[in-house]
């Protein structure tokens, strides 16, 4: 008998400890916010802006100050960061694709699944994936997602910014309380979840939509940013003067919508454009304080990994462009933030170039779970020990086949499909009104940035039929 209660023993204490070891695993609090760009407070992107809690959060922590998507758009971006491949090597490029298409993904394990894979109860709520029919993908939960529409039938057709049949460009406060809003009952429902308690270590994605267009928030956030105070973005006349015919074609993009910069000007509302915009990132930071206070009451709170990232900025009429889609700072530059175990620094932005693609292998090894041969990114983990150690690997980022911006400490170097060329000394030029790629003295310069261009590109994954509010452009020839 004696035997057997020692053999009993050994073999509960050996069952505590691998249960001890389970409960040491972090889990992951994975926010993703919609076409949110550097105007946050930690990023200094807007001198007006109001984001406390996405600030704190950064002081629990590291915020990359030179973070960057790797295509400026939704389906792309978000391909490339849940299966950290390159747009030029997945083959998706545009939102009339979809991953599930592409052949040459059809064995990639997206980020979620693989946590699911090694151990994790995966749950999400809001917009993660781009396209809603692959919401449940991947999770052991699904909190659902809900679209935007609701709101532009409450507004009508006239909208609330004054241009004209604005659909879905529209911006504005509209009467409804924080509750009614999508991003609200996302929140909430993650809220739920991190109250509970769970068997496995879990990753939790909350997906918020804001600030993507429409531009709608409820009044009070609208009112923090007075028409008659709000400052306009810093821009300079003939901006366009030096750029290359490609170059100059992408902003036309939104030449024949509602939001082109002519219309902007010629009805008066850039003011309470740029005032729409603040008062979304300033309800999406409420969204993201709800769930820092729900994780910092749980029982999660000292074992939770934290992200935040955005798909991708957004121009408010820098270059005379509006929305994304541009290799320029506007629609590259995004908030990425880490914190929680693993994280050694805190308090720290990190200057050095770093994209979302790197998100995967990066929460990979602050889980400890086996590192994936197949990611294309790199682990941020010694930047999150060190944020100034030395760190010589560019951001990429590309919009279309041949489209392409490298991004260093100091330079933006971009070109088209057609071989036209920008270049950018951000040590000199923050807002990139200069354009040094005709110089013969930055010869050298492009060389080595142009060493980092890939020389071979996936052709388009199949495509599917053109979206609603897509336009007709060809982005290959000016």
């Amino acid at each position: 008998m004696n035997r057997f209660l020692i053999l009993l023993g050994i073999l509960q204490l050996s069952l505590g400890i691998c249960a001890d070891a389970s409960a040491e695993q972090p889990n992951v609090l994975f926010i993703a916010i919609d076409d949110l760009n550097d105007w946050v407070g930690c990023l200094e992107g807007h001198p007006q802006v109001q984001t406390p809690n996405i600030d704190r959060l950064a002081k629990r922590g590291v915020s990359f100050a030179n973070a960057h998507c790797q295509a400026p758009i939704c389906m792309p971006s978000r391909t490339s960061l849940l299966t950290s491949t390159y747009p030029w090597q997945n083959g998706v490029y545009m939102i009339e694709q979809d991953l599930a298409d592409a052949p040459e993904l059809k064995n990639a394990t997206t980020l979620p699944q693989y946590f699911r894979d090694h151990g994790y109860t995966t749950l999400a709520a809001g917009k993660i994936y781009h396209r809603p029919k692959h919401g449940q993908h991947g999770w052991d939960q699904w909190g659902g997602r809900t679209g935007w529409n609701w709101m532009g039938d409450l507004v009508g057709p006239e909208g609330v910014s004054g241009l004209p049949s604005p659909s879905i460009f529209d911006f504005g406060p509209i009467p409804v309380e924080d509750s009614q809003m999508n991003d609200a009952q996302t929140t909430q429902w993650a809220i739920e979840r991190l109250g509970e308690t769970h068997d496995q270590p879990f990753f939790l994605a909350v997906g918020l939509i804001t600030p993507h267009l429409p531009l709608f928030t409820p009044a009070k956030y609208y009112e923090m940013y007075p028409l008659r105070d709000v400052q306009l973005p810093p821009v300079l006349p003939g901006d366009l003067d030096d750029l290359p015919p490609l170059g100059r074609k992408f902003t036309r993009y939104f030449d024949t919508t509602p939001l082109s910069h002519l219309n902007v000007l010629r009805y008066g509302v850039w003011n309470k454009a740029v005032a729409s915009y603040l008062a979304c990132a300033s309800f999406t930071d409420a969204c993201v304080g709800q769930l820092l206070d729900a994780l910092d009451r749980s029982e999660h709170a000292d074992n939770t990994v934290i992200v935040l990232w955005s798909d991708h900025g957004f121009h408010l009429g820098e270059k005379m462009h509006w929305e994304k889609r541009s290799l320029w700072e506007e629609s590259t530059r995004v908030p990425l933030i880490f914190a929680g175990p693993g994280v050694k620094s805190s308090n720290q932005a990190c200057s050095r170039p770093v994209g979302l693609i790197d998100i995967y292998p990066t929460l990979v090894e602050l889980c400890d779970l086996p590192a994936n041969a197949e990611l294309q990114g790199r682990s941020l983990v010694p930047l999150l020990s060190d944020p100034a150690m030395t760190w010589n690997h560019p951001a990429l980022t590309t919009h279309h086949p041949g489209n392409h911006a490298v991004r260093t400490e100091r330079w933006r170097y971009i070109r088209y499909a057609n071989g036209d060329e920008e270049l950018y000394d951000h040590n000199n030029d923050p807002n990139e009104w200069h354009n040094l790629a005709a110089e013969p003295s930055m010869t050298e310069i492009k060389k080595q940035l142009g060493s980092h261009l890939p020389t071979s590109e996936a052709p388009y994954a199949p495509r599917l039929p053109r979206q609603k509010f897509t336009q007709e452009f060809d982005w290959s020839r000016p």
